[in-house]
């Protein structure tokens, strides 16, 4: 057991202590940006009032578009799946899985990767807690259909699915926020045609997602949009100014070892 110990840390792109380490930041991170969200929680007559603000301007500049985009798909239930499963796995799951397969083959790369998603869970932070909004499903009188409640039947308000979604923590989309800096991040770094084909095409996947399904308006989508924008240039113009040895991009990375 010690000499598999050891192989695996020998293995391991800068041993045991920089992956706790690593794993230490991001459960921080989420677990403050989870306490910030159920504070938003408490404010719902200032997430709905905002939530309506959002569509008062949409229909002001005549682009309330979700509705419609949504009609188109509605009538078949295979596209309203797909789209349901993606919202509730694709965030946690590819995200992880990218930045796991990050970290092990491509280690010289994930510390400005990392730094870019602590930043954008800063500014989200920033975000709910300052502008807390209902989401287009809890509108239906504006012709909005939440789709994971009615398609997938899974209701929003049980205790489990509480733990994991705050209702009135929509601005700006972090489903959208990930998808562009994971996208982006794969796209750089991808050898073949293939692969960079996927990448390019997974951030306006999930734009459609999370508006085919009711969750966001594409207010929130181009609030998602920035935060990424933003953390990648903090990434870039600071961060990597502190600590360029570790924290700069590299597109051809080496594996470090301990």
């Amino acid at each position: 057991m010690r000499r598999l110990f050891d192989s695996v840390g020998a293995w391991l792109p800068r041993g045991y202590t920089d992956v706790f380490r690593q794993i230490g930041f991001f459960v921080l991170a989420d677990l403050i940006y989870e306490l910030i969200r159920g504070l938003a929680e408490g404010n719902r007559g200032i997430a709905f009032a905002n939530g309506q603000s959002i569509i008062d301007f949409e229909q002001m500049t005549h682009t309330l578009l979700e509705p419609n985009l949504q009609s188109i798909f509605l009538p078949t239930q295979w596209v309203i799946d797909v789209a349901n499963f993606l919202y509730m796995n694709s965030h946690f799951v590819l995200t992880t899985s990218f930045l796991v397969w990050l970290y092990l083959w491509r280690n010289d790369s994930f510390y400005f990767v990392r730094n870019m998603f602590m930043v954008a869970m800063a500014l989200a932070i920033v975000g709910y807690t300052l502008y807390p909004a209902a989401p287009p499903r809890l509108f239906p009188q504006y012709g909005y259909i939440d789709t994971i409640a009615q398609f997938a039947e899974v209701n929003h308000d049980s205790a489990l699915v509480k733990i994991f979604v705050n209702p009135y923590a929509a601005v700006p989309s972090m489903h959208c926020a990930f998808a562009l800096l994971v996208g982006v991040s794969a796209f750089r770094l991808s050898r073949h045609t293939w692969t960079k084909a996927f990448w390019a095409c997974y951030p306006p996947l999930v734009f459609w997602v999370v508006m085919v399904t009711g969750n966001h308006f594409w207010f929130d989508v181009v609030a998602g949009a920035l935060v990424a924008g933003l953390s990648a240039l903090t990434a870039q113009r600071l961060l990597a100014r502190v600590r360029p040895e570790i924290w700069s991009w590299r597109n051809a990375p080496r594996r470090a070892r301990a």
